[in-house]
């Protein structure tokens, strides 16, 4: 079968859940036997190969731009450029491919090959990682771009495709933006160990700004290497992500001062980088917890690995996600975690209340503590159940399963 991806980055040239999942899928088509073109914006030096199995053909779609502002927001002429590179490549091949997969974001590409689905025939495939609601567009970008951002992204939802969302709050929100046609909810990111959203590691200077999630390649759906209850947790709260106000990092740093006058010994480490650095060194200060609060930046995978065992909680106190991968990827290791109620978070679907971990219902520093005292008081128990937990999903939760899921997707459009 001959396949187009299209996403404007490129893992490893940038890192993140779409940039691997994007890499894992072009990789096992190839593997498969199928034709496979991966349409992104240059991410690599000129005479440079990009890092990707020789079997997957990479085609520049755009030159090498800047994707994020200095406040890690996404800029709003690289989806531009981007989204007329496609219109162009599809335009002139698109009769070559049976499938086109792409990201819903950044919204211009999905344009694109919408409007040429009917001219050069084949069928669509669209991941919607995300959705964003009309009050969350106004307060990201504003009240005019917001409302445009908003517009485009029903504009989108609208186009005939096969969509997947990896989430039911996702779902449920593309059919209410007008998806016509089913909506497949895929479940499972998780590639094994060492590997996921919250592996940190260092970047080039380019990308840091901007990106702070990567992480290395063991085979997909790899299981823990020991037991992970059996493993005896520290009193050591773990934050792991990028460090985006989205992230309320200095909320988690505020339920932490909290916390620890109810639990002997508590420490935390913040792990990752980000706009919201400064931030969170400023809220460590102000509460007095440089002496139990370490922030070391970007750490390597493996340091990452050893946090995440010994650690009493996972805390992700994010008010908005589209999956909300760290929380698998704690209790692959027996580490239950504490996530806050949010209409943006869809990572509290991901959480079974006082079995892998705890969802603080209010977005406040005595919420999230009080969550925190929760799993403490609860102890090995919760680490046992919350290892059972991950043994009875891991099949579900494997990227190999959305894989297959995608893969045969493609087989009943070509029948």
């Amino acid at each position: 079968m001959r396949v187009c991806l299209i996403y404007d980055c490129l893992f490893p040239h940038t890192v993140g859940g779409a940039e691997r999942w994007y890499r894992d899928l072009a990789e096992r088509l190839a593997a498969d036997g199928h034709e496979v073109s991966y349409l992104t914006l240059r991410q690599w030096d000129r005479g440079e190969r990009p890092q990707l199995d020789a079997r997957v053909r990479v085609l520049s779609a755009g030159p090498r731009m800047a994707l994020y502002t200095r406040g890690g927001r996404r800029r709003i002429l690289p989806p531009l450029v981007f989204g007329v590179g496609v219109f162009a490549h599809l335009l002139r091949h698109g009769r070559r491919y049976e499938a086109v997969h792409t990201c819903s974001f950044p919204y211009f590409s999905l344009l694109a090959a919408g409007l040429l689905r009917p001219l050069r025939g084949y069928e669509l495939v669209v991941d919607w990682f995300e959705v964003w609601s009309r009050s969350y567009w106004l307060g990201y970008l504003g009240g005019a771009r917001g409302r445009a951002g908003w517009f485009v992204q029903r504009l989108c939802a609208r186009v005939p495709q096969r969509a997947f969302c990896f989430s039911q709050l996702h779902a449920a929100r593309l059919r209410e933006e007008g998806l016509r046609g089913p909506v497949t909810v895929l479940r499972g990111l998780y590639a094994g160990a060492g590997e996921g959203a919250a592996t940190l590691e260092a970047e080039p200077a380019t990308q840091a700004a901007g990106r702070a999630l990567d992480g290395a390649a063991p085979a997909i759906g790899a299981a823990p290497e020991a037991d992970p209850a059996t493993v005896e947790a520290e009193p050591v709260v773990v934050f792991a992500g990028r460090l985006i106000p989205e992230k309320q990092v200095t909320l988690a740093v505020a339920a932490m001062a909290i916390a620890r006058a109810r639990i002997a010994g508590l420490r935390g480490e913040f792990l990752g980088d980000g706009p919201e650095r400064d931030a969170l060194g400023r809220a460590i200060a102000a509460h007095g917890l440089q002496e139990i609060v370490s922030a070391p930046g970007f750490v390597q995978s493996e340091v990452l690995d050893a946090e995440m065992r010994r650690a009493l909680c996972m805390l992700l106190t994010s008010r908005r996600e589209g999956y909300g991968l760290v929380v698998v990827e704690a209790a692959a290791r027996g580490t239950p975690s504490v996530v806050v109620a949010g209409e943006d978070n869809a990572a509290t679907e991901l959480i079974e209340e006082g079995v892998n971990g705890t969802i603080a219902p209010r977005a406040d520093p005595d919420s999230v503590a009080e969550a925190i005292v929760r799993v403490h008081a609860a102890g090995m128990a919760l680490r046992e159940s919350t290892a059972r937990w991950f043994a009875r999903n891991a099949r579900r939760l494997s990227l190999e399963s959305s894989l297959d899921a995608v893969l045969e997707s493609y087989s009943s459009a070509r029948s």
